[in-house]
């Protein structure tokens, strides 16, 4: 009996979960980065201003949605320098009602023209400012009160972040985090960091991988392929939180299931389908030279804790599944 890891029915939605606009330091406004994300295929867009939870629901229509979200970032120093350590993570709402700043403090909402918009978040007024410090315990102070305020929350480029292993495996109440972020990438920053999610899931991590652009300045190329029955805000949430969605900044994946101890997926075309575990077993199907591929299948071994696929194109770009643990495939 198959049992499907990315749901059988539904649509995909191309969606991208990390955004800038003129509301914060990106080029682009609101309306212009909806038109530019809806002429390049996307329908899902979480809008992440620095340190500004102003939802956009304005920007909705029968075609796009717009998620509702911020970035934060804890820093060594304030403002950031670039020799110093940070953390940033993105906390997207599940429910388009959700309208309070968890852990606003105006004096973090400084980015570009963020502090031009302050008088547009509504907060709890009766909890005083939230402080922040780049220690382990306040980020999970606020990823801990923004989770049960009903976000989802990612954690973002750490290379670019210059945190290593100590710094993020240390990190909780987290949904996702960035396996790919094309802004950090046309920086010129290793970006593409299936080892760092691999360290976060060794360290008993449950979480998933999102591939985004955290554009800035309109540069577009990391996203997630989101599978849900239609294009409504809480249909689409529900589906994050359950994990119904791949990586990727190019290939596509079309199916995912296991059927008789084996996984099995279908694929655009490929050059490269490896297989990733818990332990020390992996494996790998390759295209003959000037061929390709457009599936695999690989046996499974439940004592491998988790396993997850990735698929690679001519061009070196890579589609990611989430991490799936086998106790929770029983």
């Amino acid at each position: 009996m198959k049992k499907y890891l990315l749901p059988q029915n539904g649509n995909f939605y191309k969606a991208n979960m990390h955004t800038h606009t003129t509301i914060s330091d990106g080029s682009l406004s609101p309306e212009d980065t909806k038109e530019l994300y809806k002429s390049n295929g996307y329908s899902v867009v979480a809008f992440t201003d620095h340190d500004l939870f102003i939802p956009h629901p304005e920007l909705t229509d029968d075609s796009f949605l717009a998620l509702h979200g911020f970035e934060a970032e804890f820093n060594e120093a304030y403002p950031n320098k670039k020799h110093l350590k940070t953390c940033h993570l993105c906390f997207v709402a599940k429910s388009p009602d959700i309208e309070i700043h968890p852990c606003w403090n105006p004096a973090y909402a400084y980015a570009g023209n963020a502090s031009k918009h302050h008088d547009k978040i509504k907060f709890d007024e009766s909890k005083p400012f939230f402080e922040r410090e780049y220690d382990p315990k306040r980020i999970n102070e606020m990823t801990k009160i923004s989770s049960e305020a009903g976000f989802f929350i990612t954690y973002n480029h750490p290379t670019w972040s210059l945190e290593n292993y100590n710094d993020y495996t240390k990190l909780e109440n987290l949904h996702a985090m960035e396996i790919y972020n094309h802004e950090c990438y046309m920086l010129g920053y290793d970006s593409y960091t299936p080892y760092i999610y691999d360290d976060m899931l060794r360290s008993g991590k449950k979480i998933y991988a999102v591939s985004t652009d955290d554009t800035h300045s309109g540069a577009i190329g990391g996203f997630i392929m989101i599978k849900a029955d239609n294009l409504k805000y809480e249909t689409i949430t529900n589906a994050l939180f359950a994990g119904n969605f791949y990586a990727s900044n190019g290939p596509e994946i079309y199916d995912l299931y296991l059927e008789d101890e084996k996984v099995y997926i279908t694929c655009s075309d490929a050059v490269d389908i490896s297989f990733t575990t818990g332990l020390r077993q992996a494996k790998r199907v390759l295209a003959a030279k000037n061929e390709k591929i457009n599936s695999a299948v690989f046996e499974l071994d439940r004592e491998a804790v988790y396993f997850k696929i990735s698929v690679k194109d001519a061009a070196g770009r890579f589609a990611d599944t989430g991490a799936y643990f086998f106790e929770d495939l029983m």
